[in-house]
């Protein structure tokens, strides 16, 4: 029996995909618990539409993407810092930071939780940090710290 997935299942497939299965399976499990549509001709042809518009996103997304990349390549972020006589940070720079940074700088807001950074930032110099946007989306970046 073929089936469209509404949510992603286990072992079977992700949502917005067609798939086969035993018929008992879709009649008692899937489909009652609202994981899967039975495949008519109208589903199918609303499965096409919504594969179109995610895909019309998913482009969308990716310009977003790229136009990002680029902004962030054009130069450091440069992020200051309390330092001490030896020349240390009092403390050290966070995703928090970095992300405040960003905005200030460059315009974007980016969460925090997509920033993963490179090095334990205790220390004035050049440092990398890379920005996920999901669905192998990494960017790579440097920022600076700099003394206040």
């Amino acid at each position: 029996m073929q089936v469209i997935l509404i949510k992603d299942v286990d072992n079977l497939g992700a949502a917005n995909e067609m798939v086969s299965v035993r018929p008992g399976y879709a009649r008692n499990y899937l489909i009652p618990q609202k994981y899967a549509i039975e495949a008519s001709e109208g589903n199918r042809k609303v499965l096409e539409e919504r594969q179109k518009q995610l895909k019309k996103r998913e482009e969308k997304l990716m310009a977003e993407i790229n136009k990002v990349r680029k902004v962030l390549a054009e130069g450091p972020v440069k992020i200051g810092a309390k330092i001490g006589t030896s020349g240390k940070i009092f403390g050290s720079v966070t995703a928090i930071q970095l992300a405040r940074a960003i905005r200030e700088q460059k315009g974007y807001e980016i969460d925090r939780r997509r920033i993963t950074l490179m090095d334990e930032v205790k220390e004035v110099g050049n440092y990398k940090a890379q920005i996920d946007f999901g669905k192998d989306n990494i960017v790579e970046m440097e920022f600076e710290v700099a003394g206040e």
